[in-house]
């Protein structure tokens, strides 16, 4: 049988899980009597520990959200992911939470047992962010806050939005969803006066409060909002655009790109198109190579003039069979 710490710290475990323990099945885990668990469970709600208990054949205990944050217990893993969140947090582009990332960082590699903080060490030395080609902007946490409650409570949102050029125009939006893309955050929304779906880059936007009406949401297109971001943000950079008749099944193309290549359109059951660019012919060329398929290619004339010299190129690199 566990000592009476130990014991409790193996119950407070076991009640972090987002699940209903019945007290005979707790008793069976820590080796005790039933009235040992709810003398425990009695203990842990003197240490400020929130834990509800229901009646009945389904019934059981289960940790609550409480009025203060009491201490957690997380297993290995989970410390180490945590401690690699909170740096990566802390040298991200979410303005206002370094500080405060550091903190907790401080706080949690302080009590990390020694096999632990070597792993973390480890990960901090042997790993190197490759540095975007330009500075981001950071973005307020309480902007991406008040925008995640707003797109919870269904309520419009007024606010001013300002270009690439730095122009600013009101607009007014049914928010859907916030999307994390590398550095940057995006919103994606309903634009009420434009009759259309829109993606804001979240630093650009001036939110004008309070939040108006409720709405009752719309059904997004394709219903993934993140592959929504990815396909229009790439395609709105792209140079060259090119619409590629590939000699496989639409499934089979898309299980070999990111939804940032491309848009796949289903021709039949052995071909489809793609739908793709990039800011080089270069970039579209390793695309189209990394398919795996044939493939025809109509244009632009810059690309089929960059696949003939990759053609050339590969011929004479290949001894005669």
């Amino acid at each position: 049988m566990l000592e009476t710490s130990a014991r409790l710290l193996r119950l407070l475990s076991l009640l972090q899980m987002p699940r209903e323990w019945p007290g005979s099945e707790l008793a069976e885990r820590l080796g005790v009597s039933g009235r040992t668990v709810r003398n425990d469970i009695d203990r842990l709600r003197e240490l400020g520990y929130p834990v509800d208990a229901s009646r009945g054949a389904a019934g059981g205990y289960r940790l609550a959200a409480g009025t203060a944050m009491p201490p957690l217990l997380l297993e290995d893993d989970e410390a180490v992911a945590v401690t690699i969140a909170l740096r990566t947090v802390a040298q991200g582009a979410m303005a206002g939470m370094e500080e405060t990332s550091f903190r907790a960082l401080a706080k949690l590699e302080q009590v990390l047992p020694s096999r632990l903080r070597r792993r973390v060490r480890a990960l901090q030395a042997y790993t190197v962010p490759v540095p975007a080609d330009r500075p981001q902007p950071a973005v307020d946490t309480e902007l991406l806050t008040t925008l995640a409650s707003i797109c919870r409570d269904h309520e419009r949102l007024r606010f001013d939005y300002r270009d690439h050029s730095g122009s600013a125009t009101r607009r007014i939006a049914e928010p859907h969803r916030l999307v994390n893309w590398g550095r940057r955050w995006y919103l994606v929304a309903w634009d009420v006066e434009r009759d259309d779906w829109r993606i804001f880059r979240v630093d650009r936007i001036e939110p004008r409060l309070p939040a108006g009406p409720r709405f009752t949401p719309r059904e997004l297109p394709g219903g993934d909002a993140a592959a929504y971001v990815s396909q229009r943000v790439s395609a709105a950079s792209w140079r060259y655009r090119s619409r590629v008749t590939v000699h496989a099944p639409a499934g089979a193309v898309l299980e070999r790109i990111n939804p940032a290549v491309g848009v796949v359109e289903a021709v039949d059951a052995n071909s489809c198109v793609l739908d793709t660019g990039a800011d080089s012919v270069e970039t579209l060329g390793v695309h189209l190579g990394m398919l795996g398929y044939d493939f025809d290619v109509t244009g632009p004339p810059e690309l089929l003039a960059h696949l003939r010299e990759l053609a050339g190129r590969y011929a004479r690199s290949a001894p005669p069979g």
